[in-house]
């Protein structure tokens, strides 16, 4: 019998039918109505003649529905192809198209994003969550209600196809990341053989479940038999009563969840007391950010991973400051290596690219053989990033491959130096590109966010660098702005600044 992980939501709800699995806003499930709903949506999927190989794409808040389309597809051996909400009509009509979607959920704040699109995408049968769909979308509550809680019969699983994640698209158009029912048996098994019972017994998701930092959390939490908290979309002040009223134990954030909850009035007096373990991923956790949680007695661990290959590496908490910066060891069933342009290892603290392999990688991208062929060679996958190890096995990231900056020769990491422009106390907010020169081919033009109340000159920033990075590393040109594009993630958009400041 192969491993469904729809058949994982089936056992948890034998073990512990009556236990809290789900809570999103004033909606609480136990496991076993998690499991009938998920059965609805299977029965109800089934009937429209969704079947093996069929993908469903949805563009949803965090909602229990994402969870009922998570499980429910998976038992009948059907696809999610999920949808970032943040993406222009035009960007979701095409991942819907390139996905192949037979159906097209949608959630009640994307209605009119959706009628815009509506006639472009293969999409036949469109539902809307929502009390008052549209004439043209059936009504996805009246849907379930009309379905079986019956067990549909379990199809696929193992190294099938269950999700398709799209990746930002920093370069060009996103590409679909396939990944199948084992990748995420085994994001639950790295997670909890790595941390073990340190990630208590609630979890809280707040960001995007059409991203992996969110996604996995949901398979993990069923099979932990955990509390999961939804947050329908980030608000800081929520998030810190959320903490607060549900006792949560354990988060995931990127960097800047993080910012924003420190500029919460009083975010000092909201108890924490609950929380063992803050998972940080998908950018590098500026050091000053790490000592400052560290001061309110909170533990931040860094997590590298992608959607491609997640779980790949995680800070343990003995090391949480002593090794700041790094983003740790691998976890317990992932091989890392960082290699240099002819796949030959490297020593220590030489940087290369990123390399790694588990049991938690993609099958591929999807319909596009060459792209998977250049990422996967030999069982590796090859990240694009590039870091070092040190000689204890740790590893450091030091920048996206592709946003290197070569000026005289030199290799310069971006990163590096937002890291530390970020100990400028008037800085807010940084990303650093390069531009051309004549003379060293790049130089380094850092792009600044001041905080509030301060102001910051070109020449004030580049007299504050001196004798604190290599003279070649300091930035040649500063441009002042009020907000810098990032992905719903938090990864900078240095292709969108790269072309808006250095036409």
């Amino acid at each position: 019998m192969k491993m469904n992980i729809g058949d994982s939501l089936i056992r948890r709800a034998r073990l512990t039918p009556d236990v809290i699995g789900l809570v999103c806003d004033d909606i609480r499930l136990t496991f076993s109505e998690m499991n009938s709903r998920a059965n609805q949506f299977a029965n109800a999927m089934k009937a429209m003649g969704i079947k093996y190989g069929d993908t469903v794409a949805i563009v949803a808040n965090n909602v229990v529905e994402y969870y009922d389309a998570y499980f429910g597809l998976a038992k009948i051996g059907a696809i999610l192809a999920a949808v970032n909400y943040r993406l222009a009509g035009s960007e979701m009509e095409y991942i819907i198209s390139d996905s192949g979607a037979d159906v097209f959920i949608f959630g009640e704040e994307y209605i009119e994003i959706t009628d815009s699109f509506r006639d472009k995408i293969p999409a036949e049968k469109l539902i809307a969550i929502s009390d008052n769909p549209p004439a043209w979308a059936d009504s996805y509550n009246t849907i379930l209600d009309n379905s079986s809680t019956g067990e549909p019969e379990l199809v696929g699983g193992d190294d099938d196809t269950m999700t398709i994640l799209y990746t930002s698209g920093t370069t060009g158009r996103p590409k679909g990341a396939e990944l199948t029912h084992n990748y995420f048996l085994w994001v639950s098994v790295n997670m909890m053989s790595t941390l073990g019972v340190t990630v208590g017994d609630s979890s809280l998701i707040a960001l995007p479940l059409f991203h992996i930092g969110g996604l996995a959390g949901v398979p993990w939490g069923v099979h932990q038999g955990m509390k999961v908290v939804l947050q329908r979309s980030f608000d800081p002040q929520q998030f810190l009563e959320i903490i607060q009223n549900e006792k949560i134990s354990g988060f995931g954030a990127v960097p800047v969840l993080l910012d924003f909850l420190k500029l919460v009035p009083d975010f000092e007096k909201y108890d924490f007391s609950s929380v063992q373990t803050i998972l940080v991923y998908a950018a590098p956790v500026p050091v000053t950010l790490i000592e400052e949680y560290a001061k309110s007695g909170i533990e931040v661990r860094q997590l590298y991973g992608m959607t491609e290959g997640c779980t790949a590496t995680v800070l343990d908490s003995t090391n949480a400051l002593k090794k700041a910066g790094s983003c740790g060891r691998p976890f317990f069933h992932t091989e890392v290596r960082v290699v240099d342009e002819k796949d030959q290892d490297v020593e220590p603290e030489v940087k290369g690219e990123v390399l790694i392999r588990s049991q938690v990688m993609m099958k591929g991208y999807w319909n596009k053989p060459d792209a998977t062929a250049d990422t996967i060679k030999d069982g590796w996958l090859y990240s694009g990033d590039i870091g070092r190890l040190d000689k204890d096995g740790f590893l450091y990231i030091m920048d996206r491959k592709k946003d290197m900056i070569i000026s005289g020769g030199e290799n310069i990491y971006p990163a590096e130096i937002e890291d530390y422009l970020l100990r400028n106390l008037k800085i807010a907010d940084v990303a650093v590109i390069g531009y051309e020169v004549e003379k060293w081919g790049e130089a380094v033009r850092a792009i600044i966010v001041p905080r509030p109340g301060e102001e910051i000159s070109e020449s004030e920033l580049i007299n504050w660098c001196q004798g604190k990075m290599g003279k070649f590393k300091i930035p040649k040109s500063v441009i002042i702005v009020d907000t810098i594009p990032r992905t719903p993630t938090g990864k900078i958009l240095k292709k969108d600044l790269r072309e808006l400041y250095n036409k």
